[in-house]
């Protein structure tokens, strides 16, 4: 049967599958850089802007403050020779209305003065694109912390700035030119390539197909097929010469083969033991990697140890120095006033206005002093608490009930300070064995952290404690309806040093002190619901002890 499928030669198919590669290649290739290269310089322009919009907000704030525009203005020029900045608008807010007005404005090139932005403003850094337009927004404030703004800013002003990605499009243009030109010459070069080598494929194939049709009619296994310069085309030629040879001694190579197998069975002892000495090297090998391995790893926990104990004793250093700079300062002031106080009586021009004045000093860097080296020794007392081991204390059987109902009532005379209203719920008749002083400790540190974080000045809270228990573990529900744990440490709530109140009385150790004694002292867990909506929820788990009998 005579086939009529069409065919192709070797120097067309190299060609077309070379320029199609190379084509898909290079476009794609000039697609994805160019893509990537555009969205990179649009972020980078986007982070530029806001970095200018940060700097004239830094430097617009006594302008605004003052009303000063003409400084404003001269500020403002300074940016003329961006050329991706179109326009810039500050504007005021009125420090007793809160109305916002345009404060000044500057409109680089050739562009257009363009709109009042008021309603487009917000209290945070905005960025926006519009087309080839990019807004951003900065407010100008005192309180900024790393683009955090507090539950009530005080917003001064704000840096609107109108950019455009034109710098970028023209770019991008005389980008896709150059590469237009060098992806047609790469085609050329690769064409001209494939040509040269076409001929160094194409003339040994036609050579070896020639020699397998005479062989195929003739039956003349003895003839030898030419060897080729490509390496491949060389190994087939290898390969046929090989299956020629074969046809013509099958018997001798039967005999070969049998020879071969008797002398693989001989071997065959002799690779086994070799196998076997190999894998006792790779096992020694292994547990000399094994041995290091638990080298550095003891090496790796004292390095961590070190680091920890390094943030401890920084974390110390940093609170204690606070209350005795305080105290040394107002010693200093002190002194101060004593020594002009001397001046003044050996001159003999003390007054009255001047004792009254001295003691009226006095009085108040005595009181500063007092207050800080006091705050020190409640700083030292709480270091102690957390170096304080409890192996020592015996367990007790307590009503869980009604003994933190006890450690409440022992609070009375600190909850009379405030509005808040301290409830004990769930099981009456729960008893354990415990370390009843550890559990006190507990209970007081979680409600005097509420007092000092959960709730404002005149705000009236409700702090709830449940107790029950399951097969397993008591478990103690404090949960209080506040203004709850912000996101931004609930991760870290119970490191040492993590406080909201930092310098208004909070040391950042009160529930770094309770999770050290409910995990060490009684082998329990705790942790803070981060579902909870409303307030902080802590919930305890201690594990069943069986006491005397």
């Amino acid at each position: 049967m005579q086939n009529n499928h069409k065919t192709i030669t070797i120097r067309k198919a190299l060609s077309r599958a070379v320029i199609v590669i190379t084509s898909l290649s290079i476009l794609l290739s000039v697609i994805v850089s160019t893509v990537l290269d555009v969205s990179n310089q649009k972020k980078n322009l986007i982070e530029e802007l806001n970095t200018i919009a940060g700097i004239i907000s830094f430097n617009a704030y006594v302008p605004v403050v003052f009303l000063d525009q003409d400084e404003m203005q001269k500020q403002l020029k300074a940016y003329e020779k961006i050329d991706y900045i179109k326009n810039i608008h500050i504007y005021q807010v009125d420090e007793f209305s809160g109305a916002i007005s345009l404060f000044a404005t500057y409109n680089t090139g050739e562009n257009p003065p363009i709109a009042s932005k008021v309603k487009k403003l917000t209290n945070r850094v905005s960025s926006n694109i519009d087309g080839d337009n990019i807004e951003v927004i900065y407010p100008i404030r005192t309180d900024d912390n790393d683009n955090v703004i507090s539950a009530n800013p005080k917003i001064d002003g704000y840096v609107y700035i109108l950019g455009t990605d034109a710098p970028i499009q023209q770019a991008l243009k005389n980008r896709i030119s150059v590469d237009v030109v060098v992806g047609v010459v790469i085609l050329l070069s690769v064409l001209l390539i494939t040509l040269t080598f076409q001929r160094r494929f194409s003339r040994p194939i036609e050579a070896l197909s020639t020699v397998v049709k005479d062989v195929s009619k003739n039956k003349n296994y003895d003839v030898i097929v030419p060897t080729a310069k490509i390496t491949e085309l060389d190994m087939l030629a290898k390969s046929i010469n090989t299956l020629f040879a074969r046809t013509l001694a099958q018997l001798e190579r039967q005999k070969k083969d049998e020879q071969e197998i008797r002398q693989l069975n001989q071997n065959l002892e002799q690779k086994v033991n070799q196998r076997t000495e190999a894998l006792k090297e790779a096992n020694q090998e292994l547990l000399s990697t094994l041995e290091r391995m638990h080298q550095y790893q003891t090496k790796i926990v004292e390095n961590e140890k070190m680091a920890s104990l390094g943030q401890m004793v920084a974390g110390v250093a940093h609170e204690v120095n606070t209350p005795l700079g305080l105290g040394i300062t107002g010693s200093t002031l002190l002194k101060d006033k004593l020594e002009e106080l001397r001046v003044n009586f050996e001159n003999k021009t003390l007054t009255s206005s001047h004792m009254s004045r001295f003691i009226e000093d006095g009085v108040e860097n005595l009181d500063l002093i007092y207050r800080n080296l006091n705050r020190a020794a409640e700083l030292v007392s709480s270091f102690k608490q957390l170096a304080v081991t409890h192996e020592t204390q015996e367990d007790k059987l307590i009503h869980l009930h009604d003994f933190i109902n006890q450690v409440i009532t022992t609070l009375s005379g600190e909850l009379t300070k405030f509005p808040h209203q301290v409830s004990i719920e769930g099981d009456t008749d729960l008893e354990i064995w415990t370390k009843p002083p550890i559990i006190q400790q507990i209970i007081e540190n979680l409600i005097s952290n509420s007092l000092i974080h959960a709730f404002g000045p005149e705000q009236q809270g409700n702090i709830v404690i449940t107790v029950s228990a399951n097969e397993h573990a008591t478990i103690i529900d404090y949960q209080d309806d506040g203004n709850g744990v912000p996101i931004s440490i609930r991760n870290r709530i119970f490191d040492p040093f993590v406080t909201t109140r930092r310098g208004e009385g909070g040391s950042g150790l009160g529930l770094h002190l309770v999770y050290n004694l409910v995990t060490q002292a009684l082998d329990g867990s705790i942790k803070l619901d981060t579902e909870a909506q409303t307030g902080a929820h802590f919930i305890i788990e201690l594990p069943i002890k069986q006491g005397a009998q």
